[in-house]
């Protein structure tokens, strides 16, 4: 049994680019310093800033709109000038903005440098799911982001644990931490991948086929599917607002604890998400496991309506939460990749991002007014009905759909 499970995984983890393992590890020590954007929230509406819950839900808003920005110059950047320039002209001017954002205390001017700070981090996304696509086959694709999204999930999982510790002693070194792995990142890929132009001999044949070539925004199935994927995400994204002045607030959840609830989603994902994605790529449609994801993810808020203790609750609605993610996540990354060329990838990669970003714009100002004008459990009912909605999109798209996916 043991030789079969550690059989299984190494085979999960074969035959993926050494660029693509560079690329992921990159993309670890990145996302290591990701310890604001969970604790951003904690960070304005403590006593010693004084900010209100729908304050904080602006500002996380306006990281939102900056990301949306951020993600279309950094698709039509990539497309220029390539992938390579734009993640390390992205990362280490993030990483000043993160050191910058820490010391400063206007509510004016910190919604001014988290607007600039979103724009130029997320402009690195729509770079770096390019590099992806670039330097994996169609036949690992989906395995490739994986392998990057466990990378991220890494990360995020040692990042979140110990910024929990760190914010409970001093919320200012989050930032600090955050602006030097952004640089680092910049400095290995500077040091270790060496980048080419892409040509059209570096197609696949089934790439060449795609969708014919055409623009990402003449595209009606994949606009259908970018709408769909923006109701999803804005939900998601309550985890990281929302969810946690709840656990902190009405559950009465110390920061540390909610810090390892974080990190228990990513350290599933590492264990989990690859196996899955080796056993699942390839049987059936990336829309069908992208439809059954959403409504994982659905059920993990109608979790947090259920009576039972605290220590329950919320264990049960991170295993449901990272479940969905695990099913949807890593195919909707393989949904966009297969539509493209290396010549209109960015295109693609920016507007996936862009959807992302909107619903980092959307979702915490609507969803911190809902709380604010109702209750909690009034917004969880709601995040529900939405997943389920982007659901039966999601589906409705794949029995609809006539373009390669």
């Amino acid at each position: 049994m043991l030789v079969r499970t550690v059989s299984l995984y190494k085979t999960s983890f074969s035959g993926l680019s050494k660029e693509t393992w560079l690329l992921s590890f990159v993309m670890f020590i990145n996302r290591s310093g990701t310890m604001v954007v969970p604790f951003m929230t904690l960070y304005l509406t403590r006593p010693e800033m004084g900010y209100s819950l729908s304050e904080a839900g602006i500002v996380m808003g306006l990281f939102g709109l900056g990301a949306v920005i951020g993600a279309y110059f950094g698709g039509r950047f990539t497309d220029i000038i390539g992938f390579y320039k734009v993640q390390i002209i992205t990362l280490v001017s993030g990483g000043i903005m993160f050191i910058v954002l820490g010391q400063i205390k206007t509510y004016a001017f910190i919604c001014v440098f988290t607007f600039l700070l979103s724009l130029l981090n997320e402009a690195f996304r729509p770079a770096n799911s390019s590099a992806i696509a670039f330097y994996s086959k169609a036949q690992n694709r989906t395995r490739s982001y994986s392998l990057n999204r466990l990378a991220v999930n890494l990360g995020w999982a040692f990042g979140t644990s110990v910024g929990g510790f760190i914010a409970s002693i001093n919320y200012e070194l989050l930032f600090w931490v955050d602006g030097i792995t952004n640089i680092f990142a910049a400095l290995l890929m500077l040091g270790f991948l060496k980048t080419k132009a892409p040509t059209r001999k570096d197609h696949d044949a089934e790439e060449l086929r795609g969708n014919g070539g055409i623009s990402a925004y003449k595209d009606k199935a994949y606009l259908w599917f970018i709408f769909y994927v923006t109701l999803f995400a804005s939900c998601f994204f309550q985890l990281f607002t929302t969810i946690p002045k709840y656990f902190r607030d009405n559950l009465h959840l110390s920061e540390r604890y909610i810090g390892l609830l974080m990190a228990l989603n990513g350290l599933l994902i590492v264990a989990l998400e690859m196996v899955f994605v080796f056993k699942l790529e390839g049987r059936k449609n990336n829309l069908h496991f992208i439809t059954i994801g959403v409504i994982v993810a659905g059920l993990a808020f109608v979790s947090l309506l259920f009576p039972f203790s605290p220590a329950v609750v919320t264990l049960l609605m991170i295993l449901l939460i990272t479940l969905g993610e695990i099913l949807s996540m890593p195919f909707m990354s393989s949904y966009w990749s297969k539509r493209t060329t290396d010549f209109n990838r960015g295109q693609y990669a920016a507007l996936y991002s862009i959807s992302w970003g909107l619903a980092q714009t959307l979702g915490p100002v609507l969803c911190s007014f809902l709380v604010d004008h109702s209750s909690f459990p009034f917004l969880f009912s709601i995040l529900a009905l939405v997943c389920g909605i982007s659901a039966f999109g999601f589906y409705r798209l794949k029995k609809n759909e006539i373009l390669l996916v």
